[in-house]
């Protein structure tokens, strides 16, 4: 049987009885919310490209209801899929994947990172929350957490296809958030900062680095961990928060006080 006592303290049975969709599951920020909100008493629906990654997360637990489904989020039919394997019931929804843009400025920055970023960023999170929100509103209640970043909340943080995907992500939290809190459904989000995932995070521009270095070197804090993050995004999906809808909760060891 799997050894859980090395994780952070988390709250058995606050996720009972619920079916939550956690994207980019196979890594990071994602695996670890994933195990989390499972550890709680979640069924976890983990999606992410990488079909061994996911097949290897749910082979380590098998105690916990970790259904793992391989896709491209950027493709409806992906989220389709995704959302098929939840079954009837989808009570929780935490967009995590998402992709870096090598801090490449608006003069530098060219269509394909662009539209990749965007893509994985804002489009795919907005047809995964079209798809559950039918039947949240129909059973009437239902919570969705998008992980935006620091660089949602300021322009000194990435590049230009980041730091507008993760302004947009916000909007699109804040959209959902008063559209349809009449109808049960909290939408909130998290804004980290450094986070050791092991994401590939290159500057690929001589004057980002130039402009943004020393930013960097001054103001950023040390990186978290998946786990606290993970415990952000839980408690947000949990009903602990039931108050809590269309806030943006940064977890940034302070970073956003600066």
């Amino acid at each position: 049987m799997p050894d859980h006592a090395a994780q952070p303290p988390f709250v058995p049975g606050r996720f009972a009885g619920q079916t939550v969709i956690v994207t980019g599951a196979a890594g990071g920020m994602g695996r670890a919310t994933a195990l989390r909100l499972a550890l709680e008493g979640a069924r976890v629906v983990a999606a992410d490209l990488f079909a061994d990654r996911l097949e290897a997360f749910a082979a380590e637990h098998p105690d916990l209801d970790v259904v793992p489904v391989a896709g491209d989020v950027t493709r409806e039919e992906d989220v389709q899929a995704v959302v098929a394997a939840a079954g009837d019931r989808v009570d929780g929804l935490a967009n995590i994947a998402g992709i870096m843009d090598g801090f490449l400025p608006p003069s530098e920055v060219d269509d394909a990172t662009w539209e990749k970023v965007f893509a994985v960023n804002v489009t795919a999170p907005m047809r995964l929350t079209r798809a559950v929100l039918p039947g949240m509103i129909a059973r009437g209640g239902g919570a969705i957490v998008n992980v935006t970043s620091e660089a949602g909340l300021r322009g000194g943080a990435s590049g230009v296809a980041y730091t507008a995907s993760k302004h947009a992500l916000i909007g699109l939290t804040r959209s959902t958030s008063v559209m349809h809190k009449g109808q049960g459904v909290r939408a909130n989000a998290v804004a980290p900062g450094g986070v050791l995932t092991g994401m590939d995070a290159p500057m690929r521009s001589q004057h980002a680095a130039t402009v943004l270095g020393p930013l960097l070197q001054t103001v950023v804090p040390a990186p978290a961990t998946s786990e606290q993050l993970a415990a952000a995004v839980a408690w947000l999906l949990s009903p602990d928060a039931s108050n809590m809808n269309g806030a943006v909760v940064p977890c940034d060891g302070g970073w956003s006080a600066v």
